[in-house]
């Protein structure tokens, strides 16, 4: 297996992955709002958040790494297989790792299973350029529709393009994402539509 792409400070990545041999990752609402609580704790220190969407076996997250040169002490999460007495470089990385971790054991200890939830290695694609940046956020809003989990994306309940639309507070880089599009209603108009550039290759098969 090739090596995965580094995630570099300051540059765009697709990240997306699915449960192990196609195995449920979220049972019910609340391990959705859990999985995001813990990405905010453990993610949002490192990665600038553009774009989710999360189903039933499988995710996707549109991120940029942030530049960050400190070490955070881990205070004591059983669930994140984090030692509380070491303090550890933050990156990326690690912090996703502690993220699948943490979701992993919760859901084995939820549906009495045991050994790994997610596949391994999680998988990235870098962002190469603005117009590649707009495809995927918005490939990543329609995923749910694809994949038949709704008949209306903009109604899926468990992606960000409702908190993009919405007045409420967020975490998201809102007016980044709207300054990208040209504004929220340009960008309310193109997620009507999907639009590929040659060569853009979305295929990951569930």
């Amino acid at each position: 297996m090739p090596n995965p792409v580094p995630l570099q400070p300051g540059k765009f990545y697709h990240i997306y992955n699915r449960g192990n041999n196609g195995e449920i990752l979220f049972y019910k609402d609340e391990d959705y709002r859990r999985f995001l609580k813990k990405y905010i704790k453990y993610c949002f220190p490192v990665l600038e958040t553009y774009a989710y969407c999360l189903m039933n076996n499988h995710f996707h997250l549109l991120v940029k790494v942030r530049s960050i040169r400190k070490s955070l002490k881990v205070k004591a999460d059983p669930a994140s297989g984090q030692d509380p007495g070491r303090v550890h470089k933050i990156s990326a990385p690690r912090q996703l790792t502690h993220l699948f971790n943490s979701h992993a054991q919760y859901i084995n200890k939820q549906q009495n299973r045991t050994g790994s939830l997610f596949e391994k290695p999680f998988k990235r694609k870098l962002i190469a350029n603005k117009q590649y940046l707009k495809n995927v956020i918005q490939y990543i809003h329609w995923n749910p529709q694809f994949h038949e989990f709704t008949t209306d994306f903009s109604q899926y309940p468990h992606s960000s393009y409702g908190r993009f639309v919405s007045n409420n507070s967020t975490r998201l880089n809102r007016e980044s994402v709207f300054k990208l599009f040209g504004g929220r209603a340009i960008f309310i108009e193109d997620h009507k539509k999907i639009v590929k550039l040659p060569g853009d290759d979305f295929t990951f098969e569930f």
